[in-house]
């Protein structure tokens, strides 16, 4: 009794030090944004603001070209992310279901491109986009945002795909459907997880990109909200309220995300195996 009571308790507690050790710093980052100046500067923690102030928000959202750069980083990243998820999805079936010569060695492929640091490309990259004078332009910016996240979302995908049945394919073709309408279907409907944790993925890594941006788009304009983050603080000083307003309006929408997507992800392979 003793070592099966001792068996559970350990692994949750474990998680909870964990969870209080990831959680504690978005705690005290969304803690600090409603914060009035006297209790950010308080010699002792102040753990919940008594009179909670929408000052630095406002602060935030006024800054210069606050919403232009919203707009450009959901309007890449959105992007971005479509246009991965509809490449990866038919890549992903072909990979799977497909036996064609070099098959292997375009999965080795699509692993070396993720494992490659993105970062020593940069000065390549620049040199295309300046010969094809796309500089400050956001085509460039979701082209390889696109490309970035590509080989990790087809591999993800490519497994979603081998784990259904062939049987069922094959079902629906013998009843009359043409490989295509089978794919969409009957395959389409139980990947429901795999597209909302790659589309996810997607999400951060184009969301939070910063070095692409920093070098190809210098005009402010034409800027993303990373680049607009590391420079609120030289901006506005030591406004540690506006700053902390600042980094949990670009968290906000990741984490709303992550939880509608979690949800959504849960329902549909439960949907996917009744199905099944």
């Amino acid at each position: 009794m003793r070592r099966s009571l001792l068996g559970r308790i350990w692994p949750n507690a474990t998680a909870l030090v964990l969870f209080a050790l990831f959680a504690f710093p978005v705690y005290w980052m969304f803690n600090t944004a409603f914060k009035p100046n006297r209790d950010i500067i308080s010699e002792t923690p102040v753990w919940f603001p008594d009179s909670p102030t929408l000052e630095h928000f406002t602060t935030a959202v006024n800054a210069e070209h606050f919403w232009s750069l919203v707009r450009n980083s959901v309007t890449v990243t959105v992007l971005a992310v479509g246009f991965s998820l509809v490449v990866a999805l038919l890549a992903s079936f072909a990979l799977a279901r497909m036996r064609f010569k070099g098959r292997k060695g375009i999965i080795l492929t699509f692993m070396i491109a993720q494992m490659a640091p993105w970062e020593v490309m940069v000065i390549a990259i620049y040199m295309l986009v300046r010969d094809a004078d796309m500089l400050n332009s956001l085509i460039p910016l979701t082209v390889f945002y696109t490309v970035m996240v590509l080989p990790l979302t087809i591999l993800t995908l490519r497994g979603y795909v081998a784990a259904v049945p062939k049987e069922l394919e094959e079902s629906a073709m013998v009843d009359g459907c043409t490989r295509t309408q089978a794919f969409v279907k009957v395959i389409f409907p139980l990947l429901a997880p795999g597209l909302m944790a790659t589309s996810l993925f997607g999400f951060i890594t184009a969301w939070n990109e910063f070095p692409m941006v920093l070098i190809l788009n210098k005009d402010a304009e034409a800027q993303t909200l990373p680049l607009w983050l590391s420079k609120f603080q030289t901006a506005f000083g030591d406004d540690w309220g506006a700053t902390m307003a600042a980094a949990s309006l670009f968290a906000i929408p990741i984490l709303l995300l992550f939880l509608y997507l979690q949800r959504r992800a849960v329902s549909g392979l439960t949907a996917g195996a009744v199905k099944g």
